[in-house]
């Protein structure tokens, strides 16, 4: 009988310790992964703020077969959720705290256990870095209740070593999904139409093929600038005509424009010019997807006219007109430019 009541009190003792020691142990966490994506900030921020997206980057996806989504109707912006079920990754539900756009984004997660329900705090911040690139940083914090302290006391890792590893595979995946989605893209041939023309303003230059990007880059602000100084009205949209355009030699003549009402008589010494495009039959092209994709598009406009007996004027330089461009969209898959070939 008294090696019974030895045996109590040594357990006793040893629950007592265990007990303690669980106590001492200091319950708050912070884990985070990084990872430089060469995307805009703003769709990075746009793709996280939406909560349907993440069942095609989410790590987790990876871990379990038996997931349920379920969205309420709101799953982006401040007071956004979605939940989910699953018998082997057990139950939650995330919700959206705070967003700051394109900088940052709080959110809070619930994990159901069998533990309780166990709350922390998401978080994601944005940077961006030279040229379009981004640094997107993945973060969690909180604060282990005694139960939770206890089982992780039993594990051969931490919390912190379990989650980041999976943020680091979430950002891999994110990263991917973006740059996919990021190359979609769709080159239709209109057909022949008229295209009204009207005065513009423009800046006009040489160079070579390769850095035409780089200067249009430059001159069409310069466009837009002299506009605004001046309160000319703005009727359409950017486009560049290309007044010539040399393949073997890798050269271009070309100008950027901006169109506008009325003529404008501008100073001599000024390097923005008025012009006028007069209507005129064209084969119109369009490019839904990143400039990259240019060269396929205007290469499928001149098949078009060839494959059409269609001859091209020359004495009407073709230009192109960016219906959406990156100042209205940050996803490239979801610009729009225009081609027009002026025909005889």
């Amino acid at each position: 009988m008294k090696i019974v009541k030895y045996l109590f009190f040594l357990l006793l003792l040893v629950l007592i310790g265990g007990a303690v020691y669980v106590a001492t142990i200091d319950g708050e966490f912070q884990v985070e992964e990084s990872r430089i994506i060469d995307a805009p900030d703003e769709l990075l921020f746009n793709t996280i703020n939406e909560y349907k997206t993440w069942e095609k980057w989410g790590p987790w996806m990876d871990e379990s077969d038996d997931l349920i989504m379920e969205y309420p109707e709101k799953t982006s912006g401040e007071g956004a959720s979605y939940s989910w079920k699953s018998e082997t990754e057990g139950d939650g539900k995330m919700e959206t705290k705070k967003v700051s756009p394109f900088t940052s984004i709080d959110q809070g997660i619930t994990f159901v256990t069998p533990m309780g329900e166990s709350m922390s705090d998401v978080y994601w911040k944005f940077e961006k870095i030279e040229g379009k690139k981004t640094k997107v940083t993945w973060g969690m914090k909180g604060e282990q209740s005694f139960m939770e302290k206890a089982f992780w006391a039993t594990q051969d890792s931490t919390v912190s070593q379990m989650i980041k590893p999976m943020y680091a595979r979430g950002l891999e995946k994110l990263d991917a999904f973006i740059n996919e989605k990021m190359k979609v893209y769709t080159v239709n041939v209109d057909g022949v139409t008229e295209h009204g023309g009207g005065f513009y303003m423009y800046s006009a230059t040489a160079s070579s093929i390769s850095i035409i990007p780089e200067k249009m880059a430059q001159m069409l602000p310069a466009v837009d600038t002299y506009m605004k100084q001046n309160n000319l009205p703005q009727t359409g949209m950017p486009f560049t005509l290309y007044n010539e355009y040399n393949e073997e030699q890798g050269t271009a003549i070309y100008s950027t424009a901006i169109p506008t009402r009325d003529k404008v008589i501008t100073p001599k010494e000024s390097s923005v010019l008025c012009d006028f495009l007069p209507r005129q039959k064209v084969v119109k092209t369009t490019l839904k997807g990143d400039y990259m994709n240019l060269k396929e598009a205007w290469e499928t406009a001149y098949k078009y006219l060839e494959e059409n007996n269609l001859e091209p004027n020359a004495e009407s330089a073709p230009f192109e007109v960016y219906r959406v461009d990156p100042g209205l969209q940050p996803n490239p898959a979801e610009w729009v430019t225009e081609i027009y070939i002026p025909i005889q």
